[in-house]
């Protein structure tokens, strides 16, 4: 006998765990099943990895299935939201695992795949549905769901929720949701800000708590590399090639703060020999997801991502983090490092630390209480470093691809229908840039510079010649953060009148949200509306993204602060 067959749970779920050989609970599951199960309402504080999926699945699926109901058209009987795409598509993968023997069904929507498709799946109705925010109020909107029916919510990664700006899509789908229903609430951290919006879903919750909050794994080796930003690339690119070859690495999460940064990072890898993949918002749905499943398999030993897209990413044996670029939100870092030492495993963390990087640092030492390890560059690493290839170049093609991607941000991503609805702005308390990049660069400035440096690139020197260091300028610029679109003029009037295409939002993100976020993930861009989406006269289409943020108005992050000065946790490693 189990702890799950003692807990009285269905032999259906019992012989789905078996095959899964899960015998024995998560500190989070053996918390919260016994009170799911008795139709509480939940408040869990738990960081991705925690076996939270479980947690919820398995009680709510016990309830499902032992009060069976037949399936209402346009309808589902338990919601699950999540922030992202690729989180969605895990939680409900493990859920139709679950739900095996069981006669349910499970549905997953979110934004780039045809929303008609999905409209259409939706018609006999379902039992769970598992929805990005967004892409749910579209298909909403277009009287081909109906939330009527739910008896259980359960909303994930509250806190990334946040951040991405879904305050106001959240407060929509609360006000269209049954008040008779069990609620469950999950977030990595609970400031007030959270609780404040899990009052609106959950009443006289179970708080179950199985991580202090913003810690980071015990079983992470964490280091970091003080460096030019200059050296970063090559950096990468030995150590990531030593350590696939000698099987220190099994594979590696490299996270950087921008999209374009992720490709030319992937470029200079592929270049050096290095099987890599890029995962961020310009790709498309079929490319995340091959280049997930490749990195998955092992065939594809390194993912290169930026923070958003890899929200939800859940693979086991990544035994190296990577971060080319630290974070801007000290947060952001847990959420990073936690890719790793999964299921008991150990794992290394490699934080490269530019001079304009060292207040980041500081912020997470301060966070996380602990004080990453100095590391030192690899022994004849200029020499190493001047060996290595220069990367492919670009086609015409991409070239022009990138400048049109760029002049659509530059006339006022997010303003497309005459600017943000129903946003909070916050005041801005730090290092507010009038507009500008961080080096001084107004956007369009920035523009010229990056389409002056792909010119460069495309007919810079080949073999010998090419020098992997003597790029400083440029890669600083392509690692500072674009400016602030708030400090665009809004645009008025509706799209059609200002003879713009209709659009659909290409990512599982809001138009606006927090500036921390907004400088990785800034350029999501929107796409055309596809022929399957059909929508009622005067509903604009809302993709993935909310209709406005609660944040907004920050620049930068946290204030910074000093940092507190604990000892090192480990030893110095050699890289390379």
């Amino acid at each position: 006998m189990s702890y799950f067959s003692d807990l009285g749970l269905a032999e259906p779920l019992i012989r789905a765990l078996d095959t899964k050989g899960y015998s024995e609970p998560t500190p989070i599951q053996r918390q919260s099943i016994p009170a799911l199960l008795e139709g509480r309402d939940l408040l869990g504080i738990a960081q991705t990895g925690t076996g939270k999926t479980a947690a919820f699945s398995l009680p709510s699926l016990h309830r499902l299935a032992a009060n069976p109901k037949a399936r209402s058209n346009a309808s589902c009987r338990m919601l699950v939201l999540s922030p992202t795409r690729e989180l969605a598509a895990q939680i409900a993968e493990n859920m139709r695992g679950y739900a095996k023997y069981l006669n349910l069904s499970v549905q997953c929507v979110f934004g780039g795949i045809p929303v008609g498709k999905q409209a259409r799946a939706l018609v006999p109705g379902c039992d769970i549905l598992v929805a990005t925010p967004g892409r749910l109020l579209d298909l909403i909107d277009q009287r081909a769901l109906t939330l009527r029916n739910v008896e259980i919510f359960v909303l994930d990664e509250a806190d990334q929720m946040m951040d991405l700006g879904f305050i106001v899509p959240l407060k929509r789908i609360a006000a269209l949701l049954p008040k008779e229903r069990q609620s469950l609430f999950f977030s990595a951290t609970m400031p007030k800000a959270i609780a404040d919006l899990g009052k609106q879903f959950i009443h006289n919750p179970v708080r179950v708590e199985v991580t202090p909050q913003a810690t980071t794994a015990e079983r992470v080796e964490q280091y970091a590399i003080f460096l030019n930003q200059a050296e970063k690339q090559a950096l990468l690119s030995i150590s990531l090639k030593k350590g696939l070859a000698s099987n220190e690495i099994d594979r590696a999460l490299v996270f950087t703060r921008t999209k374009h940064g992720a490709d030319r990072v992937v470029r200079h890898l592929n270049a050096a020999g290095v099987n890599s993949a890029a995962i961020h918002g310009n790709k498309s749905q079929a490319q995340r997801t091959a280049a997930l499943l490749a990195f998955r398999k092992g065939s594809t030993p390194v993912l290169v991502a930026t923070d958003i897209a890899a929200r939800g990413i859940d693979v086991s044996g990544v035994s190296h983090v990577f971060n080319y670029e630290l974070p801007n939100v000290p947060e952001q870092y847990v959420h990073r490092i936690g890719r790793t030492a999964r299921a008991g495993a150990d794992g290394v963390a490699l934080s490269m630390v530019a001079p304009d990087e060292k207040a980041y640092l500081r912020d997470i030492e301060r966070l996380t209480g602990v004080t990453l390890a100095r590391a030192p560059l690899p022994d004849n690493f200029k020499e190493e470093a001047a060996r290595l290839p220069a990367p492919a170049r670009r086609t015409p093609a991409e070239m022009e691809q990138d400048a049109r991607r760029e002049e659509r941000d530059a006339r006022g991503l997010g303003g497309a229908r005459g600017g943000p609805r129903g946003r909070t702005p916050r005041p801005n308390n730090n290092r507010s840039n009038g507009g500008q990049s961080r080096d001084g660069q107004s956007r369009d400035q920035y523009i010229r510079n990056e389409r002056m440096a792909d010119n460069r690139r495309a007919t810079a020197p080949r073999g010998p010649q090419f020098d992997p260091l003597a790029s400083e300028d440029r890669e600083a610029r392509a690692a500072a953060p674009a400016p602030r679109r708030d400090d665009r003029p809004a645009r008025q009037g509706r799209p059609e009148q200002r003879g713009e295409f209709r659009r659909d939002r290409r990512d599982d993100r809001p138009r606006e949200r927090s500036d921390r976020h907004e400088r990785t993930e800034r350029s999501e861009r929107p796409v055309k509306v596809h022929r399957d989406a059909v929508r009622p006269v005067g509903t604009a289409p809302r993709g993935d993204k909310p209709q406005g943020s609660q944040h907004g108005g920050q620049q930068g992050g946290q204030q910074r602060r000093k940092p507190a000065g604990k000892k090192p946790n480990g030893t110095q490693r050699r890289w390379g």
